[in-house]
């Protein structure tokens, strides 16, 4: 890893690394570290990630793995160990759909009375994440970061872990950003991780429709965020091949929405933001 001192900061990746190492995740070992000038020397995972190695076929198997290093990590949470997941910090990433993806990417100014309805709903969501029992999150567990390897799965892309919200990583794992599965499959895996969080003692609520109420909820915060996280990639890294995944990201968030009258005022302004006639009785 060539990681220039004036860019990136190595330090988050080592204490990670040893966090995930000790919950027995398997993770790049670290065999050598100049951390003065921005060098690792990391043991290699292969190269086929979850990513390419995914099909209808191969979900099951490799899920499934996923899920049982997802519990370790999750097992082996302790407070004050990883920056918290906060309501700061998830106020920042959600608010970047209004800057990058709405103002920057669609060109869009939100009115008065729009804004007002994005931050009431997003306030609404942010209390029911932060309302979540809290274990260590990854932050990015997708398949792009999971390798197929011997232990499976191999773990990527970790400096950014928090202590947070404990379906975070769940609707990280099953609503990616680069790939869409039927929703009966989602559902299905989202209950083996479930079944196996209570078997393992994990604070998961006992109830699968209040869990599965979470899941979707925290799993909206990380839409939003992402639609504006790939819109100022495309707009101020000027990189391709980010916000064109954007759509997919919008139709989880409308079919969230779509579920809960709470939520139905965003659904409302991403109708208007999609150009789409607006859900029968939300008109702007």
């Amino acid at each position: 890893m060539d990681a220039p001192p004036e860019r990136e900061d190595c330090r988050p990746f080592v204490k990670v690394a040893e966090v995930m190492r000790a919950a027995g995740i398997h993770v790049p070992e670290i065999l050598a570290q100049d951390l003065e000038h921005g060098f690792l020397l990391l043991t290699d995972l292969g190269t086929t990630s979850y990513l390419g190695a995914l099909d209808p076929e191969t979900a099951d198997p490799l899920f499934r793995d996923a899920i049982d290093a997802l519990i370790r990590l999750q097992r082996a949470s302790q407070p004050g160990v990883l920056p918290p997941y906060d309501a700061a910090l998830l106020r920042r990433e959600v608010d970047l759909f209004p800057q990058w993806y709405v103002a920057r990417h669609l060109g869009v100014t939100l009115s008065a009375e729009e804004r007002e309805t994005f931050d009431k709903v997003t306030a609404t969501i942010l209390a029911n994440n932060l309302s979540q029992p809290r274990v260590y999150v990854h932050r990015d567990y997708m398949p792009r970061n999971l390798m197929v390897s011997d232990p499976n799965p191999g773990v990527l892309d970790f400096q950014d872990a928090v202590f947070g919200p404990i379906t975070y990583d769940v609707a990280s794992l099953f609503k990616d950003a680069f790939v869409s599965w039927e929703e009966e499959r989602v559902l299905d895996w989202t209950v083996r991780y479930w079944e196996r969080a209570r078997r393992a003692s994990l604070p998961v609520d006992t109830d699968f429709g209040a869990f599965y109420r979470d899941f979707e909820w925290m799993g909206l915060q990380r839409h939003l965020k992402v639609m504006g996280i790939f819109a100022r990639i495309r707009h101020r890294d000027g990189k391709s091949g980010y916000v064109e995944d954007t759509p997919r990201f919008a139709r989880y968030a409308r079919g969230v929405c779509a579920r809960y009258a709470q939520l139905m005022p965003l659904l409302a302004l991403l109708d208007r933001l999609e150009n789409r006639r607006a859900s029968a009785g939300y008109t702007f």
